[in-house]
């Protein structure tokens, strides 16, 4: 039986979108709320930090969230993800208001790397189940409305700060991380179905057909098989592209905005529109992704990315500016879409691991962006860099983001040396992953 014909489906597929939506809102706001302080630690007297020491800080979570990907997004195919997605939410959501209350920048930075280990095991877990229980036609889009959240995240984060940053100080932003604690883990404990696919691979049929010790091992060796192997590396690529964009461009934004001569104030709404034009225009595009091909619409984005961004070094009057601005934060956040393209590329039992391995790689680049555009800002301040530099060190990424995005193979173009061994087992993983039950 199809997944999507089990009776009660499309009632679980909406829990599953809501609560992990709500879930990857708190992820964008730990990613936000950073980038908001940013100004603020670089200000704060008795710390005494330089640009350069405050991006390796925020690379010090991305770092986290790498190991945290690249282990528990291999984990949840093999425990399951309802039990990981409960605990990364209590991990993160008491991590990062102990993160507010430390007295100096070492342990400031200590527990930004642990709250970042909870962040990075939510996201590949949040996109696996969301793209399994999304209709077939709509993946892009089931899994980009998920995704919204992460934008929206930074909404309330650079909405939050314009209120409280100028009298309750950078502590009161991670103050607030506690609230998934309060009002999703309990939603999600009670609502949150498990994944069909790990039901139906747990089943005593599929553990005499492939269990024991070598089954365990089955999802990484699917990633690099001969069939898959060009897109792993492809997908990599990309991914570590595409986060260096996303925290490069959330990290430094407000600082670039102050250099080139607007207030706080106005420096949090860039990153406050930034972020709403990645809700509206991620969604619009995933829609579209659906109907005329993934590949295609990626690309575009990222494209788009570049061209917005070299446009901020004209120096645009304000509307047209935030205008831009909105364009540019859609397109810097193509990895949403990536995200989608990677969980359909391979079969739902490894689709956890090829994400959480995709997003660990990926996390490279997060952890290079807040560096990156540090050592960027700096030269420039410097005088080592011309002022526009600001933007072309974010626009050539993009630019071959775009371009690696053409390269990645359709999934269904099996290459002339997959052998009829690796055919078959794709075969079977995909048929056991279609039935089974829905819940623990």
């Amino acid at each position: 039986m199809a997944l999507t014909s089990v009776p009660g489906r499309a009632r679980d597929a909406r829990w599953v979108l809501a609560i992990c939506w709500v879930t990857v809102v708190f992820d964008g706001y730990d990613l936000i709320a950073y980038g908001t302080v940013v100004p603020s630690l670089l200000r704060h007297e008795s710390w005494d930090l330089n640009a350069a020491e405050v991006g390796r800080i925020g690379s010090l979570a991305l770092v986290g969230m790498l190991v945290g990907a690249l282990v528990v997004g291999t984990l949840t195919d093999l425990v399951g993800r309802r039990r990981i997605m409960l605990c990364c939410l209590v991990w993160f959501s008491v991590a990062m208001p102990l993160t507010g209350l430390a007295p100096n920048p070492e342990i400031f930075g200590l527990l930004r790397f642990v709250t970042g280990l909870g962040l990075g095991g939510v996201v590949p877990t949040a996109i696996a189940l969301t793209i399994e229980y999304a209709p077939p036609a709509r993946r892009q889009l089931h899994n980009a409305l998920m995704f919204s959240g992460y934008s929206m995240g930074g909404v309330l984060a650079a909405v939050l700060a314009l209120v409280a940053l100028p009298s309750g100080g950078f502590r009161v932003m991670f103050f607030c991380g506690v609230a998934p604690l309060v009002l999703v883990v309990p939603l999600a404990y009670r609502l949150l179905p498990e994944s069909a696919a790990f039901l139906a691979a747990r089943e005593p049929a599929s553990a005499d057909a492939g269990g024991g010790a070598a089954g365990r091992f089955d999802s990484i060796r699917c990633l690099f098989s001969r069939r898959n192997l060009l897109g792993t590396l492809l997908f990599w690529t990309i991914s570590l592209i595409g986060l260096l964009l996303v925290y490069g461009l959330n990290t430094w934004l407000p600082e670039l905005m102050r250099d080139s001569g607007y207030s706080m104030g106005s420096s949090l709404t860039f990153l406050l529109v930034f972020n709403a034009g990645a809700v509206v225009g991620v969604i619009a595009a995933a829609a579209l992704a659906d109907r005329v091909g993934e590949r295609a619409v990626v690309c575009g984005a990222f494209a788009v990315a570049a061209v917005s961004v070299l446009l901020f070094a004209t120096r645009p009057s304000l509307v047209p500016l935030l205008v831009l601005t909105a364009v540019a934060g859609f397109g810097a956040n193509s990895q949403t879409m990536v995200n989608a393209l990677v969980g359909g590329h391979y079969p739902p039992a490894a689709r956890a691991t090829a994400l959480g391995w995709a997003l660990a790689v990926g996390r490279i680049g997060a952890i290079i962006g807040p560096v990156y555009g540090g050592l960027v800002v700096t030269a420039v301040d410097d005088g080592v860099l011309g002022p526009n530099w600001h933007f072309y060190a974010f626009a050539v990424p993009a630019v071959a983001a775009a371009g690696l995005v053409l390269l990645v193979p359709r999934p269904g173009d099996a290459t002339d040396n997959e052998t009829k061994d690796e055919a078959d087992a794709r075969s079977t993983t995909g048929g056991r992953a279609a039935g089974g039950r829905q819940r623990p």
